[in-house]
């Protein structure tokens, strides 16, 4: 088994809750939010606001779920998740969007239907592809 810190799709940063940070925020790893960020954030994998997490920022990730505070705007590349803890003042701008029943929603969304066909027929074609043995094990 290799080091699992070798691909910044495998590592995870947490902003535990008694961080506060404001400025332009930057990374490549799966990021929880915990604390206190205010400015932008700009990521190329996941972001998740978690329950305890204040978020003034706009965002942009591939994946973004909010469980806790967010006032700003969030553009993904895949989806946006508003969980029922969620508190979101913003606009939202994604190929996937889900706001399940309880989440707190002031904003618009919007959803760009030909970047997500595009998604799914990437997706689909990589389903479809025939492993090696190398890839199956």
């Amino acid at each position: 088994m290799g080091n699992p810190y070798d691909t910044a799709a495998e590592r995870t940063s947490v902003l535990g809750p008694t961080l506060r940070f404001k400025g332009e925020l930057h990374a490549d790893e799966e990021l929880l939010i915990r604390g206190h960020i205010e400015g932008s954030i700009t990521h190329t994998q996941r972001i998740t606001v978690c329950a305890e997490g204040v978020v003034k920022a706009s965002i942009r990730a591939q994946i973004i779920a909010v469980e806790g505070t967010v006032e700003g705007d969030l553009l993904a590349e895949k989806s946006v998740q508003v969980k029922e803890t969620a508190r979101l003042k913003g606009n939202i701008h994604a190929p996937n969007v889900s706001i399940v029943d309880g989440a707190q929603f002031n904003g618009n969304i919007a959803m760009d239907v030909a970047k997500r066909a595009a998604s799914q027929a990437a997706h689909d074609s990589v389903a479809r592809t025939p492993k090696t043995a190398t890839q199956a094990k």
